[in-house]
């Protein structure tokens, strides 16, 4: 088997669909994956938010039974495996889209996916910033959404820019399973040549190289996280 891998025909058929089909797939990949990755963020980060400032002592106390809707839909969104879900929101998605298939639909179920990942990550980051901190700005007469903007927001930049990195890479592991959907980029190419059609090679290198493109964003979102945290900078 290792040998019909690395055979001259099989390194000459790899290399003639590296040159045509992977700069579209990786270009694919990246592009699903952004956009994917900030619609994510922009629903996400306002919901991790009020998770924190609207409980009961928060800045922005929300009625309790908001708070456990809003956690339950988040919870049930969380469990649903990615593959399913792309099937149950297929209705959503050809609304949206006008088609269930093709790499510009898979960014609907990648958002439904992400973005309760996003929350809880938002979540957690805001509730790492000095309560003591939230307090001063209270007493200055701050209003909840100064707080949210000026205060909660600008702390919580390091550790945001990091768990925007893991749901990422977290998208991007998403987005190659959506290849079986029809789902464009790099997981596509690793589904119809290596498990329809047995060419192994071809999907090695496709997940060779979404290794590779999870690795540059990972120190991209290492390095822009250590560049804004005011402790380093203190040191």
């Amino acid at each position: 088997m290792g040998n019909d891998i690395f055979s001259s025909e099989a390194l000459f058929e790899a290399w003639q669909i590296i040159k045509t089909q992977f700069p579209l797939a990786i270009w694919e990949t990246i592009y699903v994956t952004i956009l994917a990755t900030v619609f994510a963020i922009l629903i996400g980060l306002p919901l991790g938010i009020l998770l924190v400032a609207g409980e009961k002592d928060g800045i922005l106390p929300l009625p309790s039974w908001l708070l456990q809707i809003l956690n339950v839909i988040i919870n049930l969104l969380r469990s649903v495996p990615f593959l399913i879900l792309m099937i149950l929101v297929f209705p959503l998605t050809r609304l949206i889209v006008g088609t269930v298939v093709g790499t510009t639909a898979s960014i609907v179920p990648l958002v439904i996916a992400a973005f309760p990942f996003v929350a809880r990550l938002a979540e957690s980051s805001i509730r790492e910033i000095n309560p003591n901190i939230i307090e001063m700005a209270q007493s200055t007469g701050a209003s909840p959404m100064q707080i949210i903007i000026k205060v909660m927001i600008p702390e919580s930049v390091p550790s945001l820019i990091s768990n925007a990195t893991i749901a990422f890479t977290t998208i991007l592991g998403y987005s190659a399973m959506s290849g079986i959907i029809g789902g464009g980029g790099l997981g596509k190419i690793a589904i119809n040549y290596g498990y329809y059609r047995y060419k192994y090679l071809i999907m090695i290198l496709a997940v060779i190289l979404l290794i590779v493109i999870v690795q540059i964003f990972q120190s991209i979102g290492t390095y822009l996280a250590t560049k804004t945290d005011k402790r380093l900078k203190r040191k």
